[in-house]
């Protein structure tokens, strides 16, 4: 028994010896085919092939009306992405020339921030405070012109191209790649939204365009324009305070800067995925592949009703232009206004309007120094400003109503009592206002009871009111119905009333502002 044992074991070494060998043999076979046999062919592919991750984008979150319409979306874009290559200057300039030149025959746009316009040669930068500032951080002379500016550029890029015209097209993206900078790990974004005549052609040439890489990614869309443009806000570039205080975010990605995409940015964000790019040393892809996949942004919904948006967006500057033009009689100079349509019963507000209003796509790439020129110009009218919220105004004789419900609640006055409207309220010897009728047909209302008082906006009833209730009683009523006090709604930039009293009163005579405040001419929101 013990020699059949051991002849066993013997027979089991054995086997496992020679599997030993034979693995080794293979092993050896294969370093030697590897290092020996194919090492030259094998050294030469790692030597031109490099392997990059890059962000998949994901799409941000709609913001939906209460019925559903989308008020501002995504769609998907190319976008054109460059990562820094072995390659000089003139090379490189050349292939940002081709690059401009295919997106313009095409009628595609690049992003152009650089202050320098053509024909003349000139600023786009029109306060002088911000061209020093704008010289600084390019290591410019103050005192250096327009021209002596884009020589110094010129030169500073080694641009050799005489034409202006050329010139300034690789000059706009080259003071972009050195704005944001660009690896051969990090890229910079050129151009978004490119049609896919474009991205045939740079698909196509792809050997003639180092480093140039083509991603289908989300676009913020605004498909209403400027309808809404003060309650959805805008999205544009992160800047660089925006990167230092947000984590999760990479220089080229867009965030919320107003509005409604500020306010709900943690939840339209999404989360982003990566993607793994194969690339040669010349910058041509040799293969892509998706390593995690992007997760999209939630959506949000608004009381807003699109439609209503839209009709009082419309009604508003319709009846600004008519107020210009003399349609409700004389001609003002109406230049701005907004109107708000809420829900009696809820509270919930239908539509906010404000003129004049803005372009919110207009941001989504980056805004161009011309167009933001216009928009904060002096004949622009401040249309980045929501005047519903963001604005204190008298609220006239729509004040009236709180005059009369506190009359009424404190017994100043019954339902079926009537007062003489003369037309001049004599007060006193230096202080006698009159009824807006008095002004237009020289007489008063006569008697009028509560109910016509409010009816007929009757001035002279209402001083009657002030006289009676006092206006520290006014005051009380007013902030119990919420006057003077912030809504809370959620928006950025909304400011406080003032609700006259005799502590916030200016004026030395207490019964001059009581009576002035109980009628049309009240100050309060």
């Amino acid at each position: 028994m013990n020699r059949i044992r051991s002849k066993q074991e013997k027979l089991r070494y054995n086997i496992v010896t020679t599997f030993v060998y034979i693995v080794g043999i293979i092993l050896i076979s294969q370093l030697f085919n590897l290092q020996i046999v194919k090492g030259k062919e094998y050294r030469q592919q790692s030597n031109t092939r490099l392997s990059r991750e890059s962000v998949l984008n994901a799409a941000r979150g709609d913001i939906l009306d209460q019925t559903g319409n989308k008020l501002a979306t995504t769609k998907l874009g190319n976008v054109l992405n460059l990562y820094k290559t072995k390659i000089d200057d003139e090379t490189l300039n050349t292939s940002l020339l081709k690059i401009v030149n295919i997106l313009e025959q095409n009628g595609d746009t690049y992003i152009d921030n650089l202050p320098i316009k053509l024909q003349p040669i000139e600023f786009t930068i029109n306060d002088e405070e911000e061209q020093r500032k704008w010289k600084k951080q390019n290591n410019i002379e103050e005192n250096k012109t327009a021209v002596e500016c884009f020589e110094l550029l010129k030169t500073k890029y080694k641009i050799t191209q005489s034409d202006e015209v050329e010139a300034r097209k690789i000059m706009t993206l080259r003071y972009k790649i050195a704005k944001e900078g660009y690896s051969n790990t990090k890229t910079v974004e050129l151009a978004s939204n490119v049609s896919e005549k474009s991205v045939a052609v740079f698909n196509e040439r792809n050997d003639e365009f180092p480093g140039l890489t083509i991603s289908v990614t989300p676009i913020r869309n605004y498909s209403l324009g400027s309808v809404a443009s003060h309650i959805l806000g805008y999205v544009s570039r992160i800047d660089e305070n925006e990167l230092k205080q947000n984590k999760g975010y990479l220089l080229n990605d867009r965030i919320g800067k107003t509005g409604i995409e500020y306010i709900f940015e943690p939840y339209l964000k999404g989360k982003n995925g990566i993607k793994q790019i194969d690339m040669a040393v010349d910058g041509s892809i040799t293969g892509e592949a998706v390593v995690e996949e992007a997760i999209s942004g939630s959506d949000v919904v608004l009381t807003i009703d699109g439609n209503l948006q839209k009709v009082t967006e419309d009604a508003l500057k319709n009846n600004i232009e008519k107020i210009r033009a003399g349609g409700y009689g004389k001609a003002y100079e109406a230049n701005a206004a907004s109107a708000v349509v809420m829900n009696v019963k809820t509270g919930e507000v239908l539509s906010m309007a404000s003129f004049p209003n803005f372009e919110p796509q207009l941001f989504v790439d980056g805004i161009s120094q011309e167009k933001y020129n216009e928009y904060t110009s002096k004949e622009a009218n401040s249309p980045f400003l929501n005047r519903s919220i963001s604005s204190v105004y008298a609220p006239g004789s729509t004040f009236k109503m709180v005059t009369a419900l506190a009359a009424l609640e404190t017994g100043a006055i019954t339902i079926n009592e009537k007062i003489n409207d003369v037309g001049i309220y004599n007060y006193s010897a230096d202080y006698k206002p009159k009824c807006w009728i008095y002004s237009s047909y020289g007489r008063g209302h006569g008697y009028l009871n509560v109910t016509d008082a409010i009816k007929h906006s009757c001035n002279y009833f209402f001083y009657e009111m002030g006289e009676r209730i006092g206006i520290d009683t006014l005051s009380k009523y007013t902030r119990t119905l919420g006057l003077g006090n912030k809504t809370g709604i959620e928006l950025l930039g909304e400011v406080q009333g003032t609700v006259s009293s005799k502590e916030t009163s200016k004026e030395k005579n207490e019964t001059f502002t009581r009576r002035k405040y109980s009628a049309s001419s009240n100050r309060s929101a």
